[in-house]
């Protein structure tokens, strides 16, 4: 089946615009080099997908952003912050005909499993972004892994906590941004 943007879908105003539909290969010629072109190249892949109707593989996407090693001055941030607003914005317009998944059990299968490139800030922004997920979804329909939670003694860290942890390891600015996000 030929792979479309949906006609009539909006595109997410915290991503880049694309004009057509791209692949996987657009991060994949990076290799593990996660520079600021990949971080660029992530955003874009993530808007594809999200003009595709394809909602959670978009927020995969935005999470394979997270490993892009970048700097405060990196130009990039400047026209596209750290994909908070994105996440936010992609659980909070998807239509109820996609699929989402649970992104909220989701980033805690995410913080308490990172491994990888700059894991511990990596699996910080994940807390972060489960705390977003409860904020915007139904947590009826998206709750927590309760079994995983107790059979592994998981202390799911408080907002305040992830704001700490962002303000010590993460990019000069983003623990603010995250707690703007998080505010909306």
């Amino acid at each position: 089946m030929e792979r479309r943007h949906l006609p009539n879908r909006v595109s997410c105003p915290d991503l880049p615009p694309v004009d057509g539909v791209l692949t996987a290969s657009v991060t994949a010629v990076f290799g593990r080099n996660f520079n600021a072109d990949f971080y660029y190249a992530s955003l874009c892949y993530a808007q594809s997908l999200w003009l595709e109707g394809k909602s959670a593989q978009a927020l995969l996407q935005l999470n394979k952003s997270f490993m892009a090693d970048l700097c405060e001055n990196d130009e990039i941030l400047s026209a596209w912050p750290l994909p908070y607003a994105a996440k936010r914005w992609v659980m909070s317009h998807c239509p109820a005909e996609d699929f989402l998944g649970n992104p909220v059990r989701h980033y805690q299968h995410l913080a308490t499993r990172m491994s990888g490139v700059r894991r511990e800030l990596r699996q910080w922004r994940a807390w972060g972004c489960f705390h977003l997920a409860e904020k915007v979804l139904n947590n009826t329909s998206n709750p927590r892994d309760e079994k995983q939670i107790e059979t592994e003694q998981i202390i799911v860290p408080s907002v305040a906590c992830v704001f700490d942890h962002l303000e010590e390891l993460g990019l000069p600015g983003e623990a603010v941004l995250y707690e703007d996000v998080l505010a909306r």
